[in-house]
């Protein structure tokens, strides 16, 4: 597999010692950046699968918390955000031609893995959009040892008014060549710098909030806004037939904090009450991203998914 190097900003809360960045390409010839940072004597790799909007750089505080634990970390820009290549035009609208397509990009990831000897056995710890990915790779088959997912999208949460109309306007206007346009509601400015720390969705932390806010001023380059109709589409559609298809055998532990407001709580419920060997976790107090919560909320997750990752007997 051919990497080469990319940029990998350390400017505003650099991870773990090492890291490094590389370009790879997609099966179906998309540029996409992977990150690693490594881990003196890791017990194993864990696959970072961020969400929608993310980049690898916020994830080096994640890195580093993984690596005190005894685990090295990659991580990845999935295609349409971060330094990936960008898929429309007006590059600030986040979009995916299919959601499957992701499914490349998360090939690309291991296949990097493997290439770059990362240690094993891999595990997974995925976010948010990343946490939908992951369970379809999942169930497919990925070669991972166990899986964690936080805030996971497995349903995203819209007011029952509008269901009917989001369902409706994400086929209608892509039909009418307006699919790349920004649903209402949505910004093409990044949520972190349209809104104010009070009461936002993410995160109960401000400096965790400040890092977002100033890894995006500094690097207006790794910016996203909101989504396109094309995505609100593939995102709904690929959330209701995971809906319908049975929990993988795989060791798992979820992860949500009880003020998320992001994706459909339901939906991560009663996938977790149905997954043999599973747990739900709920995070008092937390917002969406628990994995840069204030840190008396985000210590006990990695202390968890440590726990679950290097516990669990290796061999699958």
């Amino acid at each position: 597999m051919h990497l080469e190097p990319a940029p990998l900003f350390t400017d505003v809360h650099p991870g773990p010692e090492g890291g490094v960045a590389h370009w790879a390409e997609t099966s179906d010839k998309k540029r996409i950046r992977i990150g690693h940072w490594p881990c003196a004597g890791a017990r194993g790799t864990v696959l970072l699968l961020p969400g929608r909007t993310e980049y690898v750089e916020k994830y080096a505080p994640s890195a580093a918390e993984l690596a005190a634990r005894g685990l090295a970390a990659i991580t990845i820009d999935w295609r349409g955000q971060g330094l990936a290549e960008r898929l429309l035009p007006d590059g600030r609208v986040g979009h995916v031609d299919i959601f499957a397509d992701y499914q490349k990009d998360l090939a690309t990831m291991v296949r990097a893995a493997r290439a770059l000897s990362l240690p094993r056995p891999y595990f997974l710890l995925a976010h948010s959009m990343g946490a939908c990915i992951g369970l379809r790779a999942v169930m497919e088959g990925l070669p991972v040892q166990a899986v964690a997912f936080t805030g996971p999208m497995w349903g995203i949460s819209i007011a029952p008014h509008l269901r009917a109309a989001a369902w409706f306007l994400s086929r209608a206007m892509p039909r009418f060549g307006q699919g790349h346009r920004l649903p209402p509601t949505t910004k093409a400015e990044p949520y972190v710098l349209a809104e104010p720390f009070e009461n936002n969705l993410l995160t109960t932390d401000r400096e965790m909030f400040d890092m977002m806010r100033d890894q995006t001023k500094a690097h207006p380059e790794l910016a996203l806004g909101g989504p396109s109709y094309v995505w609100l589409r593939e995102a709904l559609e690929e959330t209701n037939h995971l809906a319908s298809r049975s929990a993988p055998n795989m060791p798992c532990l979820s992860y949500m904090g009880t003020n998320e407001r992001i994706v459909q709580v339901a939906r991560v419920e009663e996938r977790m009450e149905n997954w043999k060997g599973g747990r739900l976790e709920m995070v008092e107090g937390g917002e969406h991203e628990v994995l840069m919560e204030a840190e008396h909320l985000r210590r006990p997750v990695f202390d968890g998914v440590a726990k679950l990752f290097l516990g669990t007997p290796t061999g699958r």
